[in-house]
This record gives structure tokens, sequence and C-alpha cells, in this order.
């Protein structure tokens, strides 16, 4: 067997690889046997068949198998023991004019296309400056977020009289000019008032006891399909084509009342004796808000050291050989697609490079432990939108071992670790100088950068 590399260019390489019958030839002879220990044919006792007539049966298909598994394995260790960095994967290239007899006396010679990571150095110091935000909290941010822990520990109350935020139980009839559509749609369900969208709709609603009836434009008060669909018991597509009104006949009108602020509610959120007046639970929410402020200032952070970086490290890509790597190894791909999709694909890959070097390059560790607790904090921190009461320590640690068992989380989880000690080894380098903003200002800088 015989092996070479040719550059094609700075980033591009052409392996050839040669193999001879005497490379393959044991290989077949093996999986001709092997074959026959355990193939079933008619006239023949199991495991009894003749070599040379699964030879004469499937030796060419064996013979096409054994060579394609020779040429994976000799390509995968000559990359490996040349410490070639490839982007992508190995591309065959198609010759038309050679031709083999596939007898078991043919010379074989393979070409594979191989597109070459671009050596670089990561070029980060203290001279390179970064804003660090520090979000504070607003009032109508904590007035909102309050509300909301309130709802969620009240209780239920059935007014009189519908009013703003309410939510209403009511037997839906869609109609024409007032009266009910033959074979028109039906449906019971709850209508929340905070989902009107049209003003004029929404002050229709309020005031509303039960038994009285008002019909609405079902578009116009939702606006949302999927709102919609749920309220019909329709799908999402019929609910986007709907234009039609409805008439609603009041069941009921359910309000969920605020919880009091009293010790008993302050237990129930942050345990016994924690917060014993209002001042100490506002203090509370302060800190939960602003911890969650806190993450989008960490990603706006985060994205700014990206953009930076990836400005002042501008190497090539093999981009054609990509290109035609895209297309190989996704069929659906239109030359379109690829078309508008290929700056941000090479956007990423150039982000996924600086990030490998500076792992290497700072031998940075990524551990188990460090996914469970990534997974841990994950998964805290979707129980609190419901509650800011904590799960139990040993509860979240089965939660996020059960969720680590999906292959899909673990990669997700993993990808979002090796992202995280990255920046934190940046952060340690770059000069971070911190700035107190408000948060509807910082809103306001993230979406004018957007």
């Amino acid at each position: 067997m015989n092996i070479t590399q040719e550059k094609t260019g700075n980033l591009n390489a052409v392996v050839k690889i040669k193999i001879a019958p005497a490379d393959y030839t044991g290989k077949v002879e093996k999986a001709i046997k092997d074959q026959a220990k355990k193939a079933q044919l008619p006239g023949f006792r199991k495991g009894m068949v003749p070599a040379a007539h699964i030879k004469k049966m499937y030796g060419k298909s064996i013979l096409v198998e054994e060579v394609n598994n020779l040429l994976n394995d000799t390509l995968s260790n000559y990359i490996a023991e040349q410490k070639l960095e490839i982007l992508g994967q190995p591309l065959p290239k198609m010759d038309d004019e050679r031709e083999f007899k596939w007898d078991n006396t043919d010379d074989f010679e393979f070409d594979y296309e191989l597109g070459l990571a671009p050596a670089f150095d990561v070029n980060v110091s203290s001279k390179d400056k970064f804003t660090e935000y520090v979000v504070k909290a607003d009032q109508e941010t904590l007035e909102s977020r309050i509300k909301n822990i309130r709802r969620s520990y009240g209780k239920m109350t059935n007014p009189e009289v519908s009013a703003d935020g309410d939510v209403l139980y009511a037997e839906l009839t869609q109609v024409a000019d007032g009266a009910a559509v033959e074979g028109g749609i039906t449906s019971t369900a709850t209508i929340r008032l905070d989902q009107i969208k049209d003003k004029k709709i929404l002050k229709s609603l309020i005031g509303l006891k039960k038994e009285d009836e008002v019909t609405i434009d079902i578009q116009k008060a939702l606006e949302d399909a999927a709102v919609i669909a749920k309220a019909l018991n329709i799908s999402e597509e019929q609910a986007a084509e709907l234009k039609a009104d409805f008439k609603l006949h009041i069941k009921n009108v359910n309000r969920l009342e605020e919880s009091d602020l009293n010790q008993e509610f302050f237990d129930k959120l942050f345990g016994e004796g924690t917060v014993t007046d209002e001042a100490g639970f506002k203090a509370k929410i302060t800190e939960e808000v602003e911890s969650m402020f806190k993450q989008d200032a960490e990603r706006k952070l985060s994205n700014d050291i990206y953009e930076a970086l990836l400005v002042k490290h501008n190497f090539e890509l093999p981009d054609e050989f990509l290109r035609r790597w895209l297309k190989a190894t996704n069929e659906k791909l239109t030359d379109e697609e690829l078309a508008e999709g290929y700056d941000d694909f090479a956007k990423n890959l150039k982000w996924t490079l600086i990030e490998n070097k500076i792992i290497k390059d700072n031998s940075i560790e990524i551990k188990y432990e460090d996914v469970v607790q990534a997974a841990k904090a994950k998964l805290d921190a979707q129980f609190r939108m419901y509650s800011p009461s904590p799960l139990p320590e040993d509860q979240l640690a089965q939660y996020a071992v059960q969720f680590l068992q999906d292959k899909e989380n673990a990669n997700r989880v993993f990808e979002e670790v090796k992202a995280l000690k990255t920046f934190e080894q940046i952060k340690s380098i770059v000069t971070l100088e911190q700035k107190d903003i408000d948060y509807d200002k910082f809103v306001a800088l993230v979406e004018k950068k957007a």
C-alpha cells in the first residue's frame, strides 16, 4: 500500500491511496469464510456452504466492502499519524477515466480532497477592553415580577363583574350578522383578558356578568393562531386563516387574587424566618431579578468578545472545499440556501477554531462534574421561573442526571460549559470596565446593536 499527500493550496490537499491485491486479498478471503460459516442457503446445512460458492455469489460485493473499509481505516490512520487538522470530512475525487474490474486482481488508486484548518495564534491581552454592564432593576419590572409571584400563590375567586386581568369561562359560537352559522365552530373555553390585543374589544369584555353575551372578532381579539386554535379546538392552520365573529356566552368570571404580604407567604417563598417584612421581600425579589439581568449582561459581554475576536483573527478558510462538503453531506441543501447561509456557517466555524485553540493552549479541562453542575443550574433557573423557592439539592441532582441521559442534552450542555470556560479564560486576560445601567437603557443598547 502506498499513501501520499499533495498540497493543492494553502488550506487544501489531496491524499492519494494506492492499494495492491496483497493489501486486500487476505481480508476478502477471511470475510468470505466468515460469511460461509453463517450463511443459510437452500441445499446446504447452516455453516456448511462452501467458500467458493459464497465467492461466486457475493464475492464482488464483499470485495467492494472490504476495499472501502480498508480505505476508511487507512485514511483515518494517516490523518491521525500526520496530525492533520482537517475541516469537514475528506471528499473522494471522482475520476470517470478510472475503471476497475473488481475481480481481485485490481491495483486500486483513490484520491481524497482535504480541507485543512488554518494555523494561527490567539492574540488576546489586557489592551483589549470591554464594558461589563451591571444592570439595575427598574420599578416597573420589579412590580410586574412581584405581581406574578403573588398571583401564583394567590387564590381563585369568582367576582360578579369582570375586570382587566380576569379570565372568562364562556361558550363560543361562530356567528354572522348576529345569527349562529349553520355548521359553524362552537367551543367552550377560557379567555384570558390579558391576552386580548385590541383595546376596543378588551373594553367590551370588562364589566360583564355571568350569562351576559358579547360578540367579538376572534382574530382582532387574540391575534395569535396558537391561542385561537386552543380556544376553538381547531388546528393552527385553520386558526391562521379564520375570519369570523364569535358570540361569547359568559358562564363564569374567574379572578386570581394576589396573595397577602404576610409571614405565611414569605415563609412559603424563602423558608421559615428568612424574610420577615415587606422590605425584605422586595430586597429578595430585587436580588432575583438582577440575577436574571446579570445573565443578560454576561451574554452581551460574551457576544461583544465574540465579535471583537472574530474581527481580530480574520484568518482564511478553505471556502470552496467547505461549500462542496456541505453540499455533499446535505442532499436537500439548495444552492440558494448554501449561498445565504455560508457566511454564518464560516463565522461559527472560525469561532470554534478560536475556542478550540484557547482550550488547547491553556490546557483547559471539561470534567463530567462541570457538565452536571451546568445542567443543575439550567434546571434550577427553569424551576425558579415558576417559583423562587429552590428545589432540594438531591432532587435537583436527580433531575440533572436524568436530563443528561439524553445525548442531545448532554452534548448541548457540554458545548455550553466549553464556551463558558473559554470566555472565563478570555475575561481573565482582557480589561473589563464595569458600568451601572438601568434595565430599559440596557435593552435599548442590546436592540440597537442587533
